[in-house]
């Protein structure tokens, strides 16, 4: 009887151990039951745009992966700042999430002061896709090449103007660049987005735009545009027959606008993890390549520590590139 009781309390004795405080054995992976209601999606410009339109067709496949609704808010303004703002300030528990693009690391250099850092206030989560800049021109500048559209403007300083989407976005200092690197004499004209910096092209009010690739490729095969280089360092699918910049000798071109997907810093790892994840599995789908491509955008399948390594090293080329464009911080 009094080894029988000895056992009782010893098991009782283990049972307590087991549930006090300092004797948990592994904490629950908050991961297993996420997400278990909706998720919020932040994009921090326009609906219509690259990355609203990325992110709109990456959350309808996250929520059929995942079954809980992931929904886009749009939260424009600020070249994207006050959008990635209001993402900063959201609880870091994987219900509210950030899709962002290139601006999110532009505009630390452009901007003397932002509403974020983007490095203390979030976690890569997984690069998304990559979406390329081109140079072009309303066809009745007689330029038919890059070569000679460079001989033209040296021959008619401050003659030409080309437009752009915004000051401090990868296209604004495409155009800079090409200007220092090349001496050009052009007037920077700025817009509210590459949708009316190509319709002002289309139009022939600025002759020239640098915008993203996004809605392009058709406006070039009617005949209403002529594209004449493409920035990063591979061609364009859709426009494979236009030379890159660096093909052309563009010292350091820029790099392609990526858009990609950040979490409020804190976030619990296992959800990181399970996003980025689930995230390569939606974006290496055949259907969802293809959608991609009619965006003028590439999937690029990354893990979170890839993510990071690409907002560092942009960060230092950004920071340069703006100085060697001349372009004062706002």
């Amino acid at each position: 009887m009094k080894s029988i009781l000895r056992v009782l309390v010893l098991a009782c004795c283990v049972a307590i151990l087991s549930v006090s405080p300092g004797h948990t054995q592994t904490a629950a992976d908050p991961s297993a039951s996420y997400p278990n209601r909706p998720v919020k999606v932040i994009v921090p410009f326009s609906a219509g745009g690259v990355t609203d339109s990325v992110a709109r067709l990456w959350a309808q496949r996250m929520s059929a992966e995942l079954g809980q609704q992931f929904y886009v808010e749009n939260h424009a303004g600020g070249g994207s700042n006050v959008g990635i703002g209001v993402a900063a300030r959201q609880a870091a528990d994987g219900y509210s999430l950030l899709v962002g693009a290139s601006s999110f690391i532009t505009n630390a250099a452009l901007y003397k002061k932002i509403p974020y850092d983007p490095f203390k206030d979030f976690t890569p989560v997984s690069i998304m896709a990559s979406t390329p800049a081109v140079l072009i021109v309303h066809p009745s500048l007689p330029a038919k090449t890059f070569q000679e559209f460079i001989a033209l403007v040296r021959a008619n300083p401050g003659k030409y103007s080309y437009g752009m989407p915004g000051l401090g976005t990868p296209n604004h200092v495409l155009g800079e660049l090409m200007k220092v690197a090349f001496g050009l004499d052009l007037v920077t004209v700025p817009f509210p987005g590459g949708g009316p910096a190509t319709q002002s092209t289309v139009a022939g009010h600025t002759p020239i735009a640098s915008v993203a690739l996004t809605s392009i490729p058709p406006l070039v095969e009617a005949g209403q545009l002529r594209a004449l280089a493409v920035s990063g360092t591979k061609r364009a699918a859709v426009l494979p027959q236009v030379p890159t910049l660096k093909e052309l000798g563009v010292p350091d071109p820029v790099p392609d606008t990526f858009t990609g997907l950040l979490a409020p810093a804190g976030t619990p790892r296992e959800i990181v993890d399970k996003l980025s994840n689930t995230t390569a599995k939606v974006l290496a789908a055949p259907d969802v390549k293809q959608q991609l491509a009619n965006f003028g955008s590439e999937p690029v399948l990354s893990t979170p520590a890839e993510f990071e390594a690409l907002l560092k090293a942009e960060a230092a080329f950004w920071r340069k590139a703006m100085d060697d464009a001349k372009i004062e911080r706002q």
